[in-house]
């Protein structure tokens, strides 16, 4: 019986059709890479719609895989109704054990697609790893992390696993940098001074709101003043720019104005003088 249905779906190959479907798929796969390259370049060349046409490149990409392949399926194979009829049980039943795992990726990317909680061009935390989306295939999502990797995960993962994002379809995001001081530093004058690097940085998008908060934390075994800054990039490429831009010109600046970083100090109370703070070497 098994030898029966082996040979039914030997008989059901068209051999001149395989040289068809070899050259529809080759087809396939140029055209699709030319379309989404094409989409990403233009993408690149008009930011404000940088990520509209990275979703369209998406479905384009999606598309064009899933016509090309139902072709070269049609040419390869004669598609008898006898013998699809008796041997749909068996294929049925064989594809569902081999192809198990790709179809649920396979679901899965089509669901991201549809539900969108992340997109193309979205800069994202999933499976451990951060960066930028750069394409929902088939099977899997792909990641380019800020260290120039290309990360490859399975669509189905971000079905059960927490995915964050940082900028939910639009350019700019929201960028949180840390900076400490001593406790014994101007911390007024810390603050404004960071709000004046943070807002005269050329990467700062200041249509949305931004602010500075202060705390006091422990670090490295004694307390420090906390300054947090918390504002919108102009583009997600450039949150490192960003940060290091602040950074740089803060540090500048804090020398400047001899605004110390931490320290381990000792409260000093002697005689009527007032307490005060010295530094442990």
């Amino acid at each position: 019986m098994e030898l029966q249905n082996v040979q039914s779906v030997l008989g059901m190959i068209r051999v001149g059709g395989l040289i068809t479907a070899g050259v529809v798929l080759l087809f396939t796969v140029l055209l699709a890479r030319t379309l989404t390259s094409v989409l990403v370049r233009a993408g690149d060349r008009f930011l404000e719609r940088r990520l509209l046409l990275n979703q369209v490149a998406a479905f384009v990409r999606f598309g064009v895989y899933f016509i090309g392949i139902l072709l070269a399926v049609v040419s390869a194979v004669e598609l008898r109704q006898e013998t699809i009829l008796a041997l749909s049980g068996t294929i049925a039943l064989a594809l569902g054990f081999a192809l198990k795992d790709l179809a649920s990726s396979v679901l899965a990317g089509l669901t991201i697609l549809i539900d969108k909680p992340f997109q193309v061009g979205d800069r994202i935390m999933a499976d451990g790893t951060y960066g930028d989306v750069v394409a929902i295939g088939l099977r899997s999502v792909r990641i380019a992390t800020l260290d120039d990797n290309l990360v490859t995960i399975p669509s189905s993962r971000f079905l059960t696993d927490k995915v964050s994002s940082g900028n939910a379809g639009e350019l700019n995001m929201l960028v949180q940098m840390d900076f400490f001081i001593g406790m014994d530093q101007n911390v007024e004058r810390g603050v404004q001074i960071l709000e004046e690097v943070l807002t005269g940085s050329r990467f700062c998008y200041l249509k949305k709101p931004w602010v500075v908060l202060v705390n006091q934390v422990e670090t490295g075994g004694h307390f420090a003043v906390r300054l947090r800054a918390k504002a919108y990039v102009l583009d997600t490429h450039y949150e490192k720019p960003f940060e290091s831009d602040v950074t740089r010109r803060l540090m500048k600046a804090f020398a400047a104005e001899n605004i110390l970083p931490p320290a381990r100090l000792v409260r000093v109370v002697g005689g009527d003088a007032p307490p005060t703070m010295e530094l442990v070497a």
